[in-house]
């Protein structure tokens, strides 16, 4: 392992964060906001350790190996999540640091859950950097700096597979610098575009960027108490759907749009997949809602429907509705929101979950052996798109979806011995894997992670991570072969 190498690396990352925090910063003097000390004191322990880090190791040279990547991805995240704690633990208004580093977690890895029990009432500052670390998590922190590696001597490729493990990794361009710029690219215009429909509905421009920052990022934070379910109107709700929507969808079919290529979502297989979930989920949940008289106009049943379904199949979490007081008159709602947490967006998307085409390719991969079973000297290929996917991925994928289930069955264990129910172990575990957000019973959509014990956080804080990084990242990390030459 070259350290030095990677401590470079970690420095330069850092060192892009601490520079980001200065326009807080700003917006705290100009405001004169409280918390414009927290950010100065943040701003200056993470540029001059993240400077004097760098500075010490400027001149190393080396390759990444795959090692590397994963390793540099792994103490990336945990890094920048520390030095992004910072100004919620001086701010003061989060509580033990256990608390910040949970909000910090849960904003760059796009979860949305938070301890917070009064939002509104944070500093604008504060509010904005809340968003603004889910906008970058979103895309990808590692993705970012890809820009800047080629000055530092080193390539990316090792750590764009780190950072996109998933079973398929097309780069848009050869080189995955301009892939990253190109990503970026394609994300700054979309939030941009959410930014302007929804402050032409009325919103405040600060609402409407912060909010924009976390639909993009398939995250969630919001700036009001209670999300979204008083301060937007029908069609603000309909934008933000719109927008979540979008972010759930693979990017580099965003880029291919954007040039022109309309088509090339209707080609995608995972996309019609991902679009069919959606359907028919939201239509099963309006009709049930409304049979059960929850709500007395099939529109409405429809128009709030469509939002969580939308929230949850995306790993957003925005709720527009307490959708835990549907589960005593439909309880397939539960039921089906914890299914479609499960599932999470599509590859290449800022969306959680397993992804929709692992899920695919498990299910085509069951059928093919129940069809093996009757047709023992069959030839039966798992095909995508019409192209033969490599046993080798298939093998990946399986073993994916194992170690996912492995996990949440573990960590929902561990809730349950720390003496929650039953519902609120199940639902805080997998929608914490998942980077979803709210869950059900004492972490539902009207309340927080403030009451879950020291242990809890911990515990759920190393399930948004490897989610975020899809399992493998973080976990090769505590197999001994990695550390071995």
């Amino acid at each position: 392992m070259n350290i030095r190498l990677i401590i470079k690396l970690l420095a330069a990352l850092n060192l892009v964060l601490g520079c980001t925090m200065i326009i807080p910063l700003v917006m705290a003097f100009v405001l004169k906001q409280p918390d414009i000390k927290a950010f100065a004191v943040s701003l200056t322990i993470t540029v001059v350790l993240s400077t004097a880090a760098y500075l010490s190791t400027r001149k190393v040279r080396g390759e990444l190996n795959h090692r590397h990547g994963f390793l540099v991805v792994s103490l990336g995240w945990l890094s920048v999540c520390f030095f992004g704690a910072l100004p919620f633990y001086f701010g003061g208004q989060f509580g033990d640091f256990t608390n910040c580093y949970f909000e910090s977690v849960s904003g760059f890895t796009t979860t949305g859950s938070t301890i917070l029990t009064k939002i509104s009432t944070l500093p604008k500052a504060t509010l904005f950097w809340r968003s603004i670390i889910q906008w970058y998590g979103g895309m990808g922190i590692i993705v970012l700096s890809l820009a800047i590696l080629p000055l530092l001597g080193v390539g990316g490729m090792q750590l764009f597979k780190a950072e996109v493990p998933g079973p398929v990794t097309d780069k848009i361009q050869p080189r995955v610098r301009d892939t990253a710029k190109l990503l970026w690219r394609v994300y700054v215009i979309i939030t941009a575009a959410q930014v302007l429909f929804l402050w032409l509905g009325g919103t405040s421009l600060f609402d409407s960027i912060c909010h924009s920052f976390t639909t993009m990022a398939t995250g969630g934070f919001s700036t009001k108490d209670d999300s979204v379910m008083s301060s937007f109107g029908l069609y603000n709700e309909m934008i933000i759907t719109f927008f979540m929507f979008l972010g759930g969808v693979n990017f580099a079919l965003h880029y291919m749009a954007l040039k022109g290529d309309i088509k090339a979502y209707f080609r995608d297989g995972e996309f019609k997949v991902y679009t069919g979930i959606v359907v028919t989920a939201t239509l099963l949940l309006a009709v049930v809602l409304y049979l059960v008289h929850i709500y007395d106009s099939p529109f409405t049943a429809l128009r709030y429907s469509v939002f969580q379904v939308v929230s949850i199949m995306t790993t957003t979490g925005y709720n527009s509705a307490d959708y835990e007081l549907w589960t005593v008159a439909a309880p397939i709602a539960p039921v089906l929101f914890i299914l479609l947490m499960f599932i999470g967006g599509t590859t290449g998307s800022t969306g959680g979950g397993m992804k929709v085409i692992r899920v695919w390719l498990a299910i085509k991969h069951g059928y093919r052996e129940l069809f093996l079973l009757i047709h023992p000297r069959a030839v039966r290929m798992v095909k995508i798109g019409g192209k033969v996917v490599p046993e080798a991925i298939l093998d990946s994928v399986i073993g994916f979806v194992v170690l996912y289930i492995l996990i949440f069955i573990f960590a929902t264990i561990i809730m349950s011995l720390l003496g929650y129910d039953f519902m609120t172990s199940v639902t805080s575990v997998a929608t914490t894997l998942s980077n979803v957000g709210p869950g059900l019973g004492e972490v539902g959509p009207t309340d927080n992670f403030n009451g879950i014990a020291l242990a809890g956080k911990w515990l759920l804080i190393a399930c948004m991570l490897i989610g975020r990084l899809e399992i493998y990242t973080l976990i090769l990390l505590l197999v001994p072969e990695f550390w071995r030459r």
